[in-house]
């Protein structure tokens, strides 16, 4: 993560409409919602009220009444990784999907209407990493950034960055960013010049379980009391806290297994 304060709000920051390829909403698909709906609650201090229900039960996260994110319930006959998926701003989400077809990625869900929200597609870039596309309608988007319990980044970690990066450029008209060096393989995407997300390329390190996936980045107010929380409740630790040059960051998983990180800002 080199750029992680980049595209977030400080201090609350409510936004208006995202521009397309900015990471505008993430969502999780579970197996047991109730019992998430409580580890996050407790987490983040979230509240839920229901949203639209095209791919089966679905909750909304709302931290002070403003959305942040989305829970979702899998079939029960569905065994899929339990993952969360950022959502990438589209003006056109049938274009932008096709876009995806063309390059060599995968469409796995959609186009499709989310009542009067938006319209969504689910995909997979050509190593196998799971998005979202997201246009927006009633629903714009995560409504707030900044504060603790609010998504703060994202990130690609997949095998080498060239190849993938150039995919998303395609996709979505980033500009790239890469850092130049023998040992470290990263590229920040932008948007109007603006850091929104990064890709890591970590090679024969990435889980074998897992292969290149996306990671969303929460904030937190302590990311030592967190992760304390996080494995009170159930979840567990993947990567101990740590100081970077971004604040302090952990990684850690849910009951169920899904992977996000904890981001606490340095000021």
């Amino acid at each position: 993560m080199t750029e992680a304060r980049g595209s977030a709000g400080l201090n609350g920051e409510a936004h208006a409409r995202y521009a397309p390829g900015t990471p505008c909403w993430v969502s999780l698909m579970v197996h047991g919602l109730g019992a998430t709906q409580e580890f996050y609650g407790e987490l983040f201090g979230w509240e839920f009220q229901p949203g639209p229900q095209q791919l089966g039960p679905y909750v909304r996260a709302l931290l002070d009444g403003r959305e942040v994110a989305g829970i979702g319930q899998l079939p029960p006959d569905r065994h899929l990784p339990i993952a969360w998926t950022p959502y990438l701003a589209s003006d056109n989400v049938d274009t932008t999907a096709e876009t995806v077809r063309l390059c060599r990625g995968t469409l796995g869900v959609g186009p499709l209407d989310a009542a009067d929200a938006g319209r969504l597609a689910i995909c997979s870039d050509p190593s196998g990493a799971v998005f979202g596309i997201w246009q927006a309608a009633a629903h714009l988007g995560t409504d707030i950034t900044g504060l603790p319990g609010t998504p703060a980044w994202n990130e690609l970690l997949t095998f080498e960055s060239v190849g993938v990066a150039k995919f998303y450029e395609t996709v979505f008209g980033y500009e790239q960013e890469a850092v130049v060096s023998a040992d470290f393989d990263y590229v920040t995407l932008r948007v109007a010049g603006r850091p929104v997300a990064g890709i890591q390329g970590v090679g024969n390190t990435l889980p074998r379980d897992r292969g290149p996936h996306w990671m969303t980045y929460f904030e937190v107010a302590d990311a030592d009391e967190a992760v304390a929380e996080v494995v009170r409740l159930g979840g567990y630790v993947v990567n101990p806290a740590r100081d970077s040059v971004h604040g302090r960051v952990a990684t850690v998983a849910d009951p169920e297994g899904a992977r996000f990180s904890l981001i606490q800002d340095p000021r």
